[in-house]
């Protein structure tokens, strides 16, 4: 049985499992999406979830903690101001995991974890990629 066992240790020391959640946030709040194994997508997605759900609230309390575990103060500010924002009138359901199949090398499952709603600036990016392929 598996009772009380509440995440995924990820093969991992506490410290080591810490960091690579913490650089996986961070850059999923970055560019919007990230491309991983399906288990540390679980995991990070759970972070990410109560991160942006507390973002909802534009306060110095939840802005120091957000700040703990995120790495980059940019990446701070853009979570209070642009992603948080798009969820404001939504309870939960924040990012999607994707799976993508298996990875060549040890058919490990892989998977896309994006936010759902994208800001201004990343669809600008998007549409300057599609025009730049076109061209």
């Amino acid at each position: 049985m598996k009772h009380r066992i509440g995440f995924n240790a990820l093969s991992r020391t506490n410290a080591e499992r810490k960091t690579l959640k913490r650089n996986m946030v961070t850059s999923l709040f970055r560019f919007e999406r990230i491309e991983t194994t399906k288990a540390k997508a679980k995991e990070v997605q759970r972070l990410a979830e109560k991160m942006i759900t507390r973002a909802k609230v534009d306060n110095v309390h939840n802005r120091r903690l957000t700040s703990a575990i995120l790495y980059d103060e940019a990446v701070v500010n853009k979570l209070f101001t642009e992603i948080a924002p798009l969820y404001a009138d939504v309870n939960g359901g924040y990012t999607r995991i994707i799976k993508t199949g298996r990875r060549f090398n040890d058919a490990a499952e892989m998977a896309i974890l994006e936010l759902t709603k994208k800001t201004e600036k990343s669809e600008k990016k998007a549409k300057e990629k599609k025009d730049s392929k076109k061209d």
